[in-house]
């Protein structure tokens, strides 16, 4: 498996993301606008025939059919990254419940118990200092100082 910015995709992921990307664009939008509107104007030539209004409502749900899927796999991809990232940041933070790695499979019940314990944190956190008070510029620019002083001892 390759890593880093020289992946290899296979074909039919790579036409699954240029499709995706594509299809969620300003020219997709009125292209789909166009053939809407082409559509309409043909309407008097054809009579508002019944195969008009076939060739419309074939194209359209061929469409949305191959467009559920792909819109489901983005979403499964993007959604797996995710829970890679956040696992990745629980098992690096010291203090944090490796128990919420693979969260995913929680039962509902189990997951709303977590809810509530995290909205007791924020409410007492709100308590205690406002946001940007703790999200200052100056914090971000420490965080970030912090953490290349730390990957440099480790590259060392």
């Amino acid at each position: 498996m390759a890593h880093g910015p020289h992946r290899r995709f296979s074909k039919l992921e790579q036409i699954s993301e240029a499709a995706t990307s594509w299809a969620g664009s300003t020219p997709a939008l009125f292209l789909a606008l166009g053939v809407i509107v082409v559509w309409g104007l043909v309407g008097p030539i054809f009579h508002y025939s019944d195969t008009w209004q076939l060739v419309i409502n074939t194209g359209t749900t061929i469409v949305t059919f191959v467009m559920v899927f792909l819109i489901q796999r983005s979403q499964n991809k993007e959604a797996l990254a995710i829970h890679l990232k956040l696992n990745e940041i629980v098992a690096a933070l010291d203090g944090a419940s490796n128990r919420l790695i693979e969260a995913e499979g929680f039962s509902e019940r189990e997951l709303a118990a977590l809810r509530t314990h995290y909205r007791e944190l924020a409410q007492l956190a709100r308590q205690d200092v406002e946001v940007t008070e703790s999200h200052s510029v100056e914090e971000a620019r420490d965080r970030h100082s912090r953490k290349r002083r730390q990957a440099g001892r480790r590259s060392a």
